[in-house]
């Protein structure tokens, strides 16, 4: 692991984590909790999901299996939130795991083998593992996002048609070595 991964991975997680937030601001809790069919979840069951993930995993990450015995994953797919604040404190809490334990990732111990569900992963193949999970997800609660708002859903990312003056504000600039989330 070269030392420009973490803070690179950090930047990702704390874009994904944006994308979330940016979604909840635009949704009502009706919102947050509607959903397509009942085969599918709601956002508000995801974000139970991912919190319950992140706490598992990253909680003790170095020292534990990252499936904790305490963990209910099936439960994460029963949405238990009263409101949309209790959810938020919920997707808070995950990250807060997260963010502080990929912190504790040290030259001494950024070798370390670490185990989800008995399977062996190098400490950057289980940020990784945990990156696409996290961005798989989260690319759902845009999507639903989207669907609940119609027309008045504001883009998150470039949008339609704007592209080339995107662009054009781009190739003005000098280049240089940036995160490409600096200055969202």
């Amino acid at each position: 692991m070269d030392n420009s991964y973490l803070p690179s991975v950090l930047k990702q997680f704390e874009y994904n984590k944006s994308l979330g937030d940016k979604t909840f601001l635009q949704l009502t809790k009706e919102q947050l909790f509607w959903q397509y069919n009942g085969e599918s979840n709601s956002i508000a069951t995801i974000v139970k999901h991912i919190a319950g993930n992140m706490r598992s995993r990253w909680t003790n990450f170095l020292t534990e299996d990252g499936e904790k015995a305490w963990r209910n994953r099936d439960d994460e797919f029963v949405n238990t939130y009263a409101t949309k604040e209790e959810m938020i404190v919920d997707w808070e809490r995950g990250w807060q795991c997260l963010f502080e334990n990929l912190h504790k990732i040290t030259p001494e111990n950024r070798d370390t083998i670490v185990y989800i569900r008995n399977e062996g992963h190098t400490i950057a193949e289980a940020i990784n593992r945990q990156l696409c999970h996290y961005s798989y997800h989260i690319g759902q609660l845009v999507v639903i996002g989207k669907m609940v708002k119609d027309s008045a859903w504001k883009t998150l990312s470039i949008a339609k048609n704007a592209s080339k003056a995107y662009n054009n504000e781009k190739f003005a600039q000098n280049k240089s070595r940036r995160h490409f989330t600096d200055g969202l």
